[in-house]
């Protein structure tokens, strides 16, 4: 029993193995234009780690916005639940108050990056 067990565990290793190498070798074949060597997956945008990193941070700011714009509204319904008690109201303004770091945060991340591409950018231009 024990014999037959390692046996399938050894043909579903060997099988898997060889699908992968399939696989591989099929992913290989369909990069022709590169002359037989890997092409970089990446857009020509993102060929420099500079541009890469502003190019992730934009697309983490407009994935952000959105969620920002919620945990907005929810600070907005903190202050309306809170009705004058003072505890509530308190963490009604700590809410915003994180809200507000969290966008000033996020926001001044991608503009320090899209700067600093910029500036790397033209040094590397002259």
């Amino acid at each position: 029993m024990k014999f037959f067990k390692n046996i399938r565990a050894f043909s579903a290793f060997a099988l898997s193995f060889f699908v992968n190498i399939l696989f591989v070798s099929i992913a290989f074949a369909a990069t022709t234009d590169c002359t037989g060597r890997l092409c970089n997956p990446l857009d020509a945008n993102f060929s420099t780690i500079p541009k890469f990193i502003a190019g992730a941070l934009k697309v983490m700011v407009e994935v952000a916005l959105p969620i920002i714009t919620l945990f907005f509204v929810y600070s907005g319904f903190l202050f309306i639940k809170a009705q004058g008690n003072t505890t509530e109201l308190t963490t009604a303004k700590k809410n915003f108050i994180y809200v507000v770091i969290g966008a000033l945060l996020i926001l001044g991340a991608w503009i320090i990056a899209t700067m600093i591409e910029a500036t790397i950018g033209q040094l590397v231009a002259n």
